[in-house]
């Protein structure tokens, strides 16, 4: 018979253990036995794992738990805002405030407008004559970030939004995010100030971020919400535009 695993030279075992799915680490090998938890909750195996995939930027990680969260949090990192540039129209989108005409959906470029930095963005929504808003809630939990993670490492949560006005018609945008308890109590919250384009404008999109940190235990949701309005009281479909809106949580 060949050696037995716990007879394996240490690198030899972690090499082995890189080979498994993550999830499968945690949940079934470190309960194997004590040598295999050890390995496990070190931080040799998480970062073989990061070099073995990709995963860069967590050189400044300084202990084992940030390393296997670093690892976590970076291979589930995606979007959290569903039909973030109106592909689904308005599905999955709740109308806080329909004001005018309502929302609604063009193609890019528009009429005078600009393209999007971005060829994969094609659309966008636009706001009407008074006043448009729209919101989504993010239940983190449902998305796979468990309570310890939220509470103990509590991982950046990075928000960004898009908006541009067109080139004849001045307009106003806002952006308010909150991180929700819960029982939905306001923890964390940011909020933009009315931001003013005017008439006559260059038509360009523009980024808005915000990075939440340190914002300490017990959020459970994200609150998303973004509008605006003409200032020329047009009717029709003048006022902001915006798209390609993310939340994202990050190490």
């Amino acid at each position: 018979p060949g050696p037995r695993m716990e007879s394996l030279p240490e690198a030899v075992l972690i090499r082995i253990l890189a080979s498994i799915p993550a999830v499968d680490l945690v949940l079934a090998c470190r309960l194997v036995c004590c040598q295999w938890k050890n390995l496990v909750d070190g931080a040799a195996l998480w970062i073989l794992k990061c070099q073995q995939e990709g995963l860069t930027g967590a050189e400044s990680q300084d202990n084992a738990e940030n390393w296997q969260n670093f690892y976590f949090l970076s291979k589930k990192k995606k979007n959290l805002i569903k039909n973030p540039c109106g592909e689904e129209d308005l599905q999955h989108w709740g109308e806080v405030e329909n004001g005018g005409d309502g929302w609604k959906i063009e193609e890019l470029p528009g009429d005078f407008g600009k393209e999007f930095p971005s060829e994969e963005v094609h659309k966008y929504f636009v706001t009407s004559y008074e006043w448009c808003r729209k919101a989504q809630v993010i239940d983190l939990r449902a998305e796979g970030y468990w309570e310890e993670l939220m509470d103990t490492t509590q991982p950046k949560v990075v928000v960004k939004d898009w908006y541009a006005g067109r080139s004849d018609a001045g307009c106003l945008y806002e952006l308010c995010v909150k991180l929700l308890s819960e029982n939905e109590d306001v923890l964390a919250e940011y909020k933009s100030e009315t931001i003013t384009i005017p008439q006559d404008n260059d038509a360009n999109w523009t980024e808005i971020s915000h990075t939440f940190s340190d914002y300490g235990p017990g959020v459970r949701f994200v609150w998303f919400e973004h509008g605006g309005q003409d200032t020329l009281f047009w009717k029709g479909w003048y006022g902001v535009r915006v798209t390609n809106s993310s939340v994202t949580v990050e190490p």
